[in-house]
């Protein structure tokens, strides 16, 4: 009868623990998928911010990816001689091997020119001008040499003809390790379960990347930046005069039925 009795009890006490229970392990789980979709979105806004100017792009048949050039810095060359020694300027008239940046090379982590990266002054993305097939880049051929005299730095290039110069005197730096950054999502869509089936990934190119037609396959071992995609859509959107331009990132997370959708837009400079 004992047992009878607390059995009876038992279930009754279910009944009123079951839905606090439950709104706990939904209200986890949502935590769960937008801090996921936060940080990828996060991610993605970051690495576009560093993005060469005009050089955001999508493929024309596909919304599922995004691609750029990254930079690892840039600075403003020297246009002409001062009639110093060592006032190396960037000869536009044949193909140049050495000039100076004007102030110290960074000392940040991450910031400083190393060889092998790539220099790019003037990027439109444009036939003659497009970086994406290195109509407009040298490689750093090594080290920055800083001049504490003239408050110079030397950076030596691959001899190179650039095709124009900058009305700024500016130039980028396309860092060597990862020339081409590609975010995709790959089959998102959602189960009969209601679980997301796709994933976001980060993946790196070298030069030249003509432009693609399709997002690229994604190799097999590639880290997720991000599971249980069910949507997923990248748009950029150029300004009316082409100095800045606005891409819009929308990702959907989706568990158990339940979905967090995450929307944000990056702006972008294009001033070369």
């Amino acid at each position: 009868m004992v047992i009878v009795i607390t059995g009876i009890l038992a279930g009754m006490v279910a009944v009123f623990i079951r839905q606090p229970v439950d709104a706990y392990i939904d209200s986890a789980r949502r935590a769960a998928l937008t801090d996921m979709a936060d940080t990828a979105v996060r991610r993605v806004a970051r690495d576009i911010g560093t993005a060469l100017p005009n050089s955001v792009r999508t493929p024309s048949a596909d919304t599922n990816c995004i691609e750029f050039i990254p930079t690892r810095t840039g600075g403003r060359y020297r246009a002409e001689p001062d009639g110093t020694a060592g006032s190396e300027f960037l000869d536009f008239s044949t193909a140049d091997s050495q000039f100076n940046m004007f102030g110290p090379p960074s000392g940040a982590a991450g910031q400083q020119i190393a060889a092998g990266d790539l220099i790019a002054v003037y990027n439109l993305g444009i036939a003659g001008s497009d970086a994406f097939v290195l109509d407009n880049t040298s490689v750093v051929a090594s080290a920055p040499a800083w001049n504490a005299a003239s408050q110079e730095t030397t950076i030596s290039i691959a001899p190179r003809l650039f095709p124009l110069a900058s009305a700024s005197n500016r130039f980028h730096v396309i860092p060597g390790g990862e020339q081409v950054l590609v975010y995709v999502c790959s089959g998102a869509g959602t189960s009969a379960a209601g679980d997301g089936l796709g994933t976001l990934y980060r993946l790196a190119r070298t030069l030249p990347y003509p432009r693609p037609a399709a997002c690229p396959a994604v190799p097999a071992g590639t880290p997720a930046l991000a599971s249980s995609v069910s949507a997923c859509r990248f748009a950029y959107s150029p300004g009316p005069l082409q100095r800045y331009g606005l891409v819009s990132i929308a990702l959907e997370i989706r568990q158990a039925g339940e979905a967090v959708v995450l929307q944000h837009q990056v702006s972008v400079e294009n001033t070369p």
